[in-house]
């Protein structure tokens, strides 16, 4: 397989940003997740990939809950700050507030969306997790116009 053309091809594959916080019940983080999709609708489920190596993949696979938070195109910084998966102090992670949804997952109240999921799934594959929620719960704070990797010119994955 020629490298370059795999790379290239699977970077066509378009994409969303999201913040996805999680729970063990006792600490709270969050980080920022780009391969997630809608994947039923009855039940809705949502499926993501999780890297198996982050601390986030260990909280989620303990707690078997996540909130999945849709940016808005303005929100490129918010998106930057979860890379690297802070954890919660108190209600807030630095500068963004979140409440606490079903099981205790963040739900950024900045978000215009959020929907709160239970594991129905948890796949080991590669270097990632395939994760499997049935959204148990929906907040709809506002409209707005998704943030995408392409809008931001981050690449990743192939």
């Amino acid at each position: 397989m020629n490298e370059n053309d795999k790379k290239a091809a699977l970077l066509m594959i378009p994409y969303g940003l999201y913040v996805v916080g999680v729970t063990d019940g006792t600490s709270v983080s969050a980080f920022t997740a780009n391969w997630l999709s809608q994947c039923s609708f009855t039940p809705p489920l949502i499926m993501m990939g999780v890297k198996k190596d982050s601390r986030a993949h260990a909280l989620l696979d303990k707690g078997r809950v996540f909130s999945v938070n849709m940016l808005g195109g303005e929100h490129k910084n918010v998106a930057a700050f979860f890379f690297r998966g802070p954890e919660a102090e108190e209600s807030r992670f630095g500068n963004y507030a979140f409440e606490q949804g079903e099981g205790g997952v963040p739900l950024l109240t900045d978000a215009p969306a959020s929907v709160e999921c239970r594991v129905t799934g948890f796949y080991p594959h590669g270097d990632h997790s395939v994760v499997v929620g049935e959204v148990i719960g929906a907040t709809l704070r506002r409209e707005a116009k998704p943030l995408t990797m392409e809008s931001t010119g981050w690449k990743y994955g192939g």
